[in-house]
Parts: structure tokens; C-alpha cells; sequence
């Protein structure tokens, strides 16, 4: 029925004149699940069914969706396409370009041990509602205790006019938990595994099995009490240690946004502005140190930004945007691609659901693991901070100047932990940022996952990954707050 209707939409395209259309017929699965202070908050499981279609007709884009899965809808939805793009055409500068890309016929499933739409309900609530008891009772200071479930299938078919038929399905799961303690006007915040309702991984049940919450419930309560009394973040310039839960959210902000090419074309500013990595600097910017090697990697085991094709129908890929502190690359969609004479798309186009137009979007931007172990870095810092778990992040509409927060911080003196520090923050300019670079870990490197990236008007929320370890930056600006 699918592959039926996806022909008939492309023969409907190419018959009111498109030169060249697209289709996905999309369906989704999302289990949400929230427990605060000791109660179920949100046990949802939503889902959704529909169909897109991109078509180019006299050299402009029009894009059109829908949830009715019929021929008649198909009609409707290909003729609002067709007539969007023909008034856009209107007003173009230019035809629109693609980069060559194999047509491919294939099928593609991210794998899982676990099937997480399987995995009993009660199970689950029992899990989060253990963690949560466990964070509460840590402390009467503790006045909010959040955990935190969510399980996602989404299955697709794309199919162009080109030749291409590709269908995948993409499943992934994960959680975290998280509390919050008031003494008089102070508020502490402590999460785990990440801030932001946990971690994710292209995994099935296991993995939120393995993220074991309810062990790690009376550590993380215990740790959030203790901040209460450490010392205050010191404001002055020192050596700056990141842990990989805090560096996946500057990978982030500072090279996966600022190097989607939409942004530096202008095409994508709405949402968190533009980029200062014009076309000019491709290839001669130095952007960080030696040590520093960020690739968009889509092909990654496990990272939530791990796919097989994006919604181009490109097969996923690595490529570099930064190699050896020299920018490099970009994320690019095959239209972005085309229009700096590029080879071909890094292929990360996608769409938050059927009824979205696919936009760049990170896959997995990872800082490649370097030569230091962690506690290396640690043993060979005289005076610095060590920050783990983003609180708070501020970043203009350029990518250059930033501040962020994290929950938690511990000074380092003579190659030692002294104790905790509360408050932590840093601020820094990115090129000069990343140039103080001199330590990569390659021991603890691994994947943090974050389904909450958004971008685009109307906005879209999509699934991305960042593999990190432990860095070191010299000489940065802390504790400003």
C-alpha cells in the first residue's frame, strides 16, 4: 500500500510539472513517561501517521503534508505543492540545484536487543518511581525529584523521482532522573546521567535498563545535598576541565549549529540566528587547536543522531568539519551542497515528522577521543575546575560569544579533586575557545544523546548525538555569576 501510494504522489508530481519530487510516508511511536514527587506526571503514548511531499517546478520548492493516507488526499497534497512551488518561483534568484546522489533501493533498521514497546508499562513506572523514592528520601532539602522514560519508533519510506526507494525504521530509548534543593533562597539542581531528562541511545529497552537509575539515585541526591555547602565558584581566569556530559552540549552549540549550512546561507535564522563560519573561511579558519578533530558522523553505533539515509535519500556518512583545529566541512543538504560547488551532500537533511520539510540537522557531532586518559588530565592540572552537567547556556546569534553553567564543579590544585564547588560557570569566544585545547581523553569517550534539539519556524524538535570524553582548555574565563 505504501510503495502504491509513494508512486502514484511521484507520478501525480511529475504530471503537473515537477521536475523533480520527493515523498516519505511516515509513521510514529513515542512513549512518554514522567514521574514527579513520587506521583505519575505525564504516561502518554502518542502517535502519528502521514505523508510529505517535496516537488521542484520551475526551479523553486513547494512542500505540502498530510495524515490521510489516500489517493484522493494524495491529490490534493501533491496539488498544493505544485502550486507553492510555482509561486515561489515568482520571486526565486536562482534554480534550484541538487548534488548528484545515487538512486538507491535499500532497507535499513537501527538494531536493539529489547523491542521498548514491549517492555511492560508497570515495569517501567516501577523503575522511575524507585529512582524517584530514592531521590527524595535523601534529604528534606530536596523538594522536587523528577525521572524520566521515553521509547521512539519511527518507520519510513522515502521514494524520489530519481529511482530511489528506501525504507528504515529508526528505534530508540533512554531516560535520566533529576532533583532539586531549596535552602532558603539558594537552589541547587543535581541530574543524571545528562540534565535535560537524561540520555538516549538508537538502542531498544537495554539501554534504559542499563542506565540503572535507581542505583545511581542515592549518589546523585547525596551529591546535590553537599552542594549546598561547598564553596562558590571562584571569578577568575584558569585552567577549565569538561566532562563529556557538559562538552556534548558546547560541541553543540559551538560547532554543530554554526557549521549547518543553512544557517551560514542565510535560508535558516529564525531560531538561535546565523553563523560566523561564512564560505570564506572554509578551508583556511583555524578553529581550534591540533588537538581538536569534530567530525558529523551519522553512521555512529548507538548515537541518537545514527541513521541509514537522511531524508534526501543520502546514505549516511562521516565527514569532517574540523580537522586538526582547521575548519573544514560543513553540514550540508544536497541544495546547500550544490550552491558551494561541493562534491556532495554530507546528508543531513531531516524532518521531525511527515508533515515537516526536512531541514539540516546535526546527526553526531563528535570531538574525535585523543591521547590523555581523564584522570590524566586531572593529574596534570596545577590549578583548575573541573564542571560536569550542563545547567544553563546562553550563546549569540553569531555562535561566537557564550556562557554556560553547570550543576556541579570540583577545584583542582596539585593534580587533585580539593572539593566541590557550587555555582560553576564559563564564558569564552569559540575560535579562541577551542584553541585552548590541549588535552582530548580517549578512555571515557562516548556518546551522549539529546532528542530535544531544536530549529526551523515552525519549530522542529529532532533526535541528535555528540561522542565526547574529557578536555581540557587553558587559561578560560570561570565563575561569572
Amino acid at each position: 500500500m505504501s510503495q502504491d501510494l509513494a508512486r502514484f504522489i511521484l507520478e501525480e508530481a511529475s504530471r503537473r510539472g515537477a521536475s523533480y519530487s520527493d515523498v516519505r510516508i511516515v509513521s510514529i511511536e513515542n512513549e512518554v513517561l514522567n514521574v514527579r514527587n513520587g506521583s505519575p506526571e505525564q504516561v502518554e503514548l502518542q502517535g502519528l501517521r502521514g505523508f510529505g511531499v517535496r516537488v521542484i517546478v520551475n526551479g523553486s520548492w513547494g512542500f505540502a503534508a498530510s495524515v490521510d493516507l489516500n489517493r484522493d488526499e494524495a491529490v490534493n497534497v501533491v496539488k498544493r505543492a505544485v502550486d507553492i512551488a510555482r509561486a515561489s518561483s515568482r520571486l526565486k534568484k536562482g534554480d534550484v540545484v541538487l548534488a548528484w546522489e545515487d538512486a538507491r533501493r535499500a532497507e535499513y533498521s537501527t538494531p536493539y536487543k529489547k523491542d521498548p514497546f514491549e517492555a511492560p508499562l508497570e515495569e517501567k513506572l516501577e523503575i522511575l518511581m524507585d529512582a524517584e523514592r530514592s531521590l527524595a528520601a535523601c534529604s528534606p532539602l530536596i523538594k522536587t525529584s523528577n525521572s524520566y522514560y521515553r521509547g521512539y519508533r519511527e518507520r519510513k519510506l522515502f521514494m524520489s523521482s530519481e529511482g530511489s526507494e528506501i525504507s528504515q525504521t529508526i528505534t530508540w530509548c533512554g531516560g535520566g532522573i533529576m532533583a532539586v534543593a531549596v535552602r532558603g533562597g539558594e537552589v541547587q539542581v543535581r541530574s543524571y546521567p545528562s540534565s535535560f531528562r537524561g540520555d538516549y541511545s538508537t538502542s531498544g529497552y537495554e539501554y534504559f535498563e542499563s542506565l540503572a537509575l535507581v542505583d545511581h539515585a542515592e549518589e546523585v541526591g547525596g551529591e546535590l545535598v553537599k552542594l549546598m555547602d561547598a564553596e562558590r565558584c571562584p571569578s577568575e581566569e584558569m585552567d577549565l576541565i569538561l566532562t563529556g556530559d557538559q562538552l556534548a552540549l558546547q560541541i553543540h552549540e559551538s560547532c554543530g549549529h554554526p557549521t549547518e549550512l543553512d544557517r551560514v546561507m542565510g535560508t535558516e535564522a529564525d531560531m538561535a540566528g546565523t553563523s560566523f563560519l561564512t564560505p570564506d573561511k572554509l578551508g583556511r579558519f583555524m578553529y581550534g587547536s591540533k588537538n581538536v578533530n569534530l567530525v558529523a558522523d551519522a553512521t555512529v553505533p548507538g548515537g541518537l543522531g545514527t541513521f541509514g539515509y537522511d531524508d534526501e535519500g543520502v546514505k549516511a556518512k562521516m565527514v569532517y568539519l574540523v580537522r586538526e583545529g582547521l575548519f573544514v566541512g560543513y553540514q550540508t543538504s544536497r541544495e546547500t551542497a550544490a550552491a558551494l560547488n561541493l562534491r556532495e551532500s554530507s546528508g543531513g537533511m531531516r524532518a521531525d515528522s511527515p508533515l515537516s520539510l526536512p531541514i539540516i540537522r546535526m546527526t553526531n557531532i563528535n570531538l574525535l577521543p585523543g591521547d590523555w586518559k581523564a584522570e590524566e588530565i586531572i593529574e596534570d592540572t596545577r590549578d583548575g575546575i573541573l564542571m560536569m552537567t550542563n545547567r544553563s547556556w546562553s550563546i549569540d546569534d553569531k555562535r561566537i560569544n557564550f556562557q554556560f553553567g553547570t550543576e556541579v564543579g570540583w577545584r583542582i590544585r596539585d593534580g587533585s579533586r580539593e572539593g566541590l564547588v557550587k555555582n560553576p560557570t564559563y564564558m569564552g569566544v569559540t575560535p579562541r575557545f577551542w584553541g585552548s585545547c590541549d588535552a582530548v581523553s580517549g578512555d571515557d569517550w562516548r556518546m551522549w544523546g539529546t532528542p530535544s534539539c531544536g530549529k526551523g519556524v515552525p519549530g522542529q524538535v529532532m533526535y541528535v548525538g555528540h561522542g565526547c570524553g574529557t578536555a581540557r582548555f587553558r587559561r578560560t574565563r570561570v565563575g561569572l555569576i
